[in-house]
């Protein structure tokens, strides 16, 4: 788990993001399994927006993002259960049980209609929460989440993919965070990004990991069943096959010129497209 230092971290290594934590007190709820949960609420208005983080990563990555849609909307930010200031005393990190985090901040605050936004596994865990909270659901905003739609990983496939990353994990994990950036990336947000990744607890990460990329087989399902409204903001630092997205009812948006971490690395130009999203969800 990150710690509060790591918090202290981001105001001096991150000015770019202006990360102030005076702007929102940090407040606790405790989720389904008891786990205490840190997140954040700005602004007032409705819907609300709520902004789920991905793998790995922690509420602050989405700071650039707050207080551009404070001004119209109340904004509330999750640190999802061992991520970020939130507790690590879980068994199995589901993304179902990550969904049920989601859904105990949104029942703390009484949130009537909410947007969930979600970056990468954030994607699998707002369509999750989206199940666990029908009716209450306005529609779901995937940042670089799927790039295709359809049967998924295989269980070999997923098997692959972490054993890559579980024999030297900070190593692995920091060359594989660093790809996800393009060539020509600020360096500072790059190397801090693949540094506040690698630093997760191995053993949580690789678990994780497995949940996010195995959930893969179940979320044309969850679409289906949802009949949900669904937008995805995808960077083009490779292709995303359009045609299987619309197929299970995603339009799909496209960023250029930036990669996975679209929202920290181009956030002004990101708001925009996001605001967009917003509005078509809402017509």
């Amino acid at each position: 788990m990150k710690s509060i230092i790591s918090t202290t971290v981001k105001m001096i290594v991150l000015p770019f993001l202006s990360f102030n934590l005076s702007n929102g007190q940090t407040l606790f709820v405790p989720s389904s399994d008891t786990i205490q949960l840190a997140y954040e609420a700005h602004g007032k208005g409705e819907p609300s927006l709520v902004f789920v983080h991905g793998w790995s990563c922690d509420r602050s990555y989405w700071k650039a993002q707050v207080d551009s849609f404070a001004k119209e909307f109340k904004v509330i930010t999750i640190d999802l259960a061992g991520h970020g200031e939130s507790g690590i005393e879980r068994k199995s990190w589901t993304i179902e049980a990550f969904a049920s985090d989601v859904v105990a901040v949104i029942t703390k605050l009484s949130l009537d209609r909410v947007v969930l936004i979600g970056h990468s596994m954030g994607g699998d865990v707002i369509a999750e929460t989206a199940r666990q909270l029908k009716g209450r659901v306005a529609g779901l905003i995937m940042v670089d989440a799927y790039k295709k739609l359809g049967q998924g990983r295989t269980p070999e496939e997923v098997q692959a993919f972490v054993a890559k990353l579980t024999p030297d994990f900070k190593d692995s994990t920091r060359s594989f965070v660093k790809s996800m950036f393009r060539a020509d990336s600020d360096s500072s947000l790059v190397n801090w990004v693949a540094d506040d990744m690698s630093s997760e607890p191995p053993a949580i990460a690789l678990d994780v990991l497995q949940h996010r990329l195995s959930y893969s087989r179940q979320m044309t399902h969850t679409l289906e069943e949802l009949n949900l409204p669904v937008i995805a903001i995808n960077p083009d630092n490779a292709p995303t096959d359009i045609e299987s997205m619309n197929h299970f009812g995603v339009d799909v948006m496209i960023m250029h010129g930036v990669g996975h971490f679209m929202m920290m690395e181009d956030p002004q130009r990101f708001n925009r497209l996001l605001k967009t999203a917003i509005d078509k969800l809402l017509q």
